[in-house]
């Protein structure tokens, strides 16, 4: 990675961060500080981001109070910053609160590249989904592509990045496993469809670790990367995954196919009293899905794992193992 007008390398160490107290965001901030870089993190709430990390002296995080729709607020952060990690995603739209797919995926991405290029920032580390493209099943992962488009025609040394599913112990999936598993409602663990669509988990500390140690890695400039963990499972053998090492499971509910069909009209009318509701229940937000979820669901979110492992040096972790660990954590 080369300064233009030096000519000389840049030194990052002030690295920009949306998305950084997300579920993604938090380890990537942990994952900064481990290595002596100082995050900028452009946040709705500097409390949350600090709250977030009570070990850390507040003079080691720069929190800039502001959102993907505030421009001014991205071009203080990279101001500020050597280089960017764009996070900020969401897997569905909440209009109540502003957030769309196309004002998140593109919009918001447009703002973040324009702030890295006014600041004259080249190193643009993206992530965004395994499965984007075109003419993608749902309206994430098309928007998702248009975000990625964004970045490639930047003048910017950028890295994408896809993941499949991402899992920790506080990530909402893990979170509605274990109230599937757990709860007395739902009676039932309910999956999509036949359920033999293939999802590829990948642990979000090796996520994390990928992002920041592109920063430095120039093989990976101009690069799209997929994400998964070394094993692939089908969603009924995920769900019987997760049965069998979360503590507290109730090994009587059922696991019960959604046909499809049902399973978009339950979303398309459950749609906006749900939307209701998460905004007095905030926990009941991880039971919410749109039709896009559903029609995600029924293809294969898989990769060649090994391509992150050897760019990075490192070797993916097992989902049982990881869960058997943090399986007592959960959210």
């Amino acid at each position: 990675m080369r300064d233009g007008e030096m000519g000389k390398e840049t030194v990052i160490e002030s690295v920009m961060v949306t998305g950084a107290t997300g579920f993604v965001g938090r380890y990537v901030v942990r994952e900064l500080l481990a290595r002596g870089y100082k995050p900028i993190c452009v946040v709705r709430s500097p409390g949350k981001l600090f709250g977030q990390h009570p070990d850390v002296s507040s003079d080691r995080i720069t929190a800039i109070a502001g959102s993907l729709s505030d421009l001014k607020a991205m071009r203080h952060a990279a101001d500020l910053s050597q280089a960017v990690i764009h996070l900020v995603g969401i897997i569905i739209e909440r209009r109540l609160k502003g957030q769309t797919f196309r004002g998140i995926h593109v919009a918001g991405t447009n703002r973040v590249v324009n702030a890295a290029e006014t600041a004259g920032i080249k190193r643009f580390v993206h992530m965004s989904a395994l499965g984007s493209r075109r003419d993608g099943v749902s309206r994430y992962h098309q928007t998702k592509w248009q975000g990625e488009g964004l970045v490639r025609d930047s003048g910017l040394d950028w890295t994408i990045f896809r993941p499949s599913l991402i899992h920790g112990p506080d990530g909402e999936f893990m979170q509605l496993m274990k109230a599937f598993a757990c709860d007395l409602l739902p009676p039932i663990m309910p999956y999509f469809g036949s359920g033999e669509a293939k999802v590829q988990p990948v642990f979000v500390k090796d996520v994390a670790r990928c992002l920041v140690d592109a920063l430095h890695n120039e093989k990976t400039i101009g690069k799209t990367i997929p994400l998964g963990g070394p094993r692939v499972y089908s969603w009924i053998g995920l769900y019987n995954a997760c049965r069998t090492r979360i503590p507290g499971a109730r090994p009587w509910k059922p696991l019960v196919a959604q046909p499809v069909p049902l399973a978009e009209l339950v979303a398309t009318f459950s749609g906006p009293p749900m939307a209701l509701a998460e905004l007095l229940v905030p926990s009941l937000r991880k039971f919410r899905f749109d039709r896009g979820q559903v029609r995600m669901s029924q293809e294969d979110s898989v990769c060649d794992h090994t391509t992150a492992e050897a760019l990075f040096g490192l070797k993916m972790r097992d989902f049982e193992t990881e869960l058997s660990d943090y399986a007592d954590r959960l959210c």
